[in-house]
């Protein structure tokens, strides 16, 4: 009997050659063979008589080879194999190109099934291209003909046939497999049991036991998804952690202090951070808000309450650029508290005690000012708090809570490796409370199975005062239009941020793989063309200024703030400043080829501008005249709010390309189901069943097992 960890150099059909063709799909073991599913399937179920043939059908039909040859077409320098095909109804041709072993599988007289289109030329009806299967009378099983045909991912020199004939006897002589998922669970919800599943998915009888079988195995990742989220919550239930005391006069006092009044779901959400952090279980919790709503002064108010009782918190951004924006934000807006700030990245140290100035300081004083306890809130990259080998991260006195920006760049198991932060100088080992934000509005779906392990505060108001952004779609012909109108509002005093597409270069018309060593260079050969344009002939009269990921820290720094100083008109740039960037006097945003961005970077884009009491514009530039880029660019014009933009963005591109399929690390099925909400719902039910009867899983000891694999699977540890 074969194994699932058998490894297919030692089955005797698969020979040196088909091996490494199977590795460049990463298929090295039996399971990953049987796990490589089809990703769709032909319908050649329909058997018919050759005098009953329609044009354009695809069917089966049974006959006899009469006749085969092989001829050159010149003109192509193409080999073309013809046979004609009879049964006792008539015949038909079929032919193939460059396929010449053909002539020796197929010799007249052979009977064979032939699945295929029927199409005409020159009169005459024909196959094309049909799959071939020799029954010499035989009612055996077919593999390739006479019922769905399916068809995989596939590799140079190895097609969906040469998988069938593999799969197929590998399938029936595979030991009988375990279930790990509890019967009561696939009664409940009506799953197939794993054997049958195996074989529906790559053997379907009819779609619906493909379909049955395909959300089997969506359920099963998804629901060890949720498992392992149950679970890391029930571990931080178990740590401790620092109740910090807050005193409500205090905090009144410096609520009122703000420059600008709390929205309602703000104030809300700064008492549901406040509750977690007074209790002695690790806080978990995910701040979403959207873009300019005020989510970073909810969270430096967490960070003030805990400096209040003399404990400090780590407060982590993506980049140094949003890093240093934090910085500023907390030492601008509560710099007269005379709490110590810091702000730590590759390229600068500074400290911050309420002083008339900033001072720079050098890395090493820096990092003793946060050991002795006298830096409360220290600000830099996720490079903080990490230990990469034996290079420690660094050494807070007494770490409390650990604030993290666009958090959606983490794993489920890697935030919780963070809130389990040691304090190594701390008397005893507790776990710190976690908080962190999001400006990327993630649907409901994406959230309950990505996040499910964090609680949820949402903020769901823009402050008062703010202007909704005129945004609008500019085609080739009214580009001029938009140039003068930007002038016109440079004139007025206002500036501008010019947005290019990250990955430029095309081959054929489509976008083709580039290595991502590469990207970065693509994007700085698409901002200085641009921004040589912008500057030496759409602009001439205005400063225009570039910005790009290869810039030095030092000279990023210097452009943002002599663009924060109104020093630059135009700022032209990459992506890197879709998150966090705040520019009030900033009103246009000008996004070239928008129709290669996703809708939620496209929104963030957006929200760089109206961050102030000026009436801000955004400028969607394409020169797509596609129905489908319209349809999608107007979907920005229409939402009302990020989430509901985010539900349209997860329809049209799916989760894989909405969240990024290496940032979760989940399996194709499981990603592409998670739009189904449903489904979602149904896995967190059964997980939570189970978890609720058995939190230790001592009593279903192969749902332990793999839900032990999956972890490292995905790649959460």
């Amino acid at each position: 009997m074969i194994k699932l960890i058998t490894k297919l150099a030692q089955i005797r059909e698969v020979t040196p050659r088909l091996l490494s063709r199977l590795e460049k799909l990463g298929i090295i073991t039996v399971k990953d063979l049987l796990w490589h599913f089809p990703f769709r399937y032909e319908d050649f179920s329909k058997i018919v008589k050759i005098a009953d043939l329609q044009l354009n059908e695809r069917v089966t039909i049974q006959g006899v080879v009469k006749q085969i040859r092989m001829r050159r077409a010149w003109r192509r320098n193409m080999l073309i194999i013809e046979a004609v095909i009879v049964d006792e109804t008539g015949g038909i041709k079929a032919i193939w190109f460059n396929q010449p072993y053909i002539m020796t599988i197929l010799r007249a007289g052979r009977q064979a099934n032939f699945a295929g289109k029927v199409v005409l030329r020159d009169g005459d009806y024909y196959l094309s291209n049909p799959t071939y299967e020799s029954t010499g009378g035989r009612t055996a099983e077919t593999k390739h003909t006479a019922g769905l045909i399916p068809i995989y991912p596939e590799t140079k020199g190895l097609t969906s046939k040469g998988l069938r004939y593999l799969i197929k006897p590998i399938l029936g002589a595979l030991e009988k497999l375990e279930d790990f998922i509890p019967e009561k669970i696939l009664t409940d919800y009506e799953l197939p049991d794993i054997n049958i599943a195996l074989k529906k998915i790559h053997f379907p009888l009819k779609i619906s036991q493909s379909e049955q079988a395909r959300k089997r195995f969506a359920f099963e990742d998804l629901f060890l998804l949720q498992l392992n989220n149950f679970k890391i919550r029930l571990r931080l239930a178990k740590e401790k952690a620092a109740a910090l005391a807050i005193l409500a006069p205090e905090l009144e006092k410096i609520i009122k202090g703000l420059p600008f009044a709390l929205t309602f779901s703000q104030k809300r959400s700064l008492e549901e951070i406040l509750e977690d952090i007074q209790k002695t279980q690790p806080m978990n919790r995910l701040l979403q808000g959207d873009v300019g709503s005020g989510k970073t002064v909810v969270v430096a108010i967490a960070a003030i309450a805990a400096a209040a009782s003399d404990k400090q918190t780590a407060f982590m951004a993506p980049t140094e650029i949003l890093a240093r924006q934090h910085y500023k934000t907390l030492t601008k807006t509560f710099g007269y508290l005379n709490i110590g700030i810091g702000l730590l990245t590759s390229g600068e140290a500074r400290a911050f005690y309420g002083d008339a100035l900033e001072n720079e300081v050098k890395k090493s004083e820096l990092l003793k000012q946060v050991e002795n306890g006298s830096i409360k809130i220290l600000v830099g990259t996720h490079a903080l708090i990490a230990k990469r080998g034996k290079q420690k991260g660094v050494k807070f006195q007494d770490l409390a809570l650990v604030i993290v920006d666009e958090q959606h760049r983490f794993g489920v198991d890697q935030r919780a490796a963070l809130v389990r932060q040691e304090n190594e100088n701390a008397a005893s080992e507790t776990s710190v409370h976690f908080l962190s934000m999001s400006a990327t509005p993630i649907p409901r779906t994406l959230s309950l199975t990505l996040f499910g392990d964090l609680d949820l505060s949402l903020i769901t108001e823009l402050p008062s005062g703010r202007k909704p952004i005129i945004t609008k779609i500019v085609s080739l012909a009214n580009r001029q239009k938009a140039y003068n109108f930007i002038r016109e509002q440079i004139k007025k005093g206002r500036q501008a941020f010019v947005i290019c597409p990250r990955i430029s270069a095309s081959e054929n018309g489509s976008e083709f793989i580039i290595e991502k060593r590469k990207n970065l260079w693509l994007d700085v050969k698409n901002v200085t063309e641009e921004y040589e344009r912008l500057s030496k002939k759409v602009f001439l009269d205005l400063r225009v200024a570039m910005l790009h990921g290869r810039l030095k820290s030092a000279e990023k720094e210097k452009i943002m703030a002599d663009f924060a100083a109104d020093k630059i008109d135009i700022l032209v740039s990459t992506s890197v400043i879709e998150v966090g960037i705040d520019i009030p006097n900033a009103s246009i945003m000008m996004i070239e080829g928008a129709d290669r961005f996703g809708l939620s970077q496209l929104y963030q884009f957006r929200g760089r501008v109206g961050r102030a009491e000026h009436q801000s514009f955004c400028l969607l530039f394409t020169d797509s005249e596609l129905p489908t880029t319209h349809k999608r660019l107007t979907s920005l014009l229409e939402a009302k709010n990020g989430f509901e933009l985010a539900e349209k963005d997860l329809a049209i591109r799916g989760p894989g390309q909405f969240i990024g399929e290496k940032q979760t690390g989940l399996p194709d099925l499981a990603m592409k189901s998670l739009n189904d909400l449903e489904l979602v719902r149904d896995a967190r039910a059964a997980a939570a069943e189970i978890i609720k009867k058995d939190p230790n899983l001592k009593n279903f000891a192969p749902l332990k097992v793999r839900l032990q694999e999956f972890q490292k699977q995905i790649h959460l540890e």
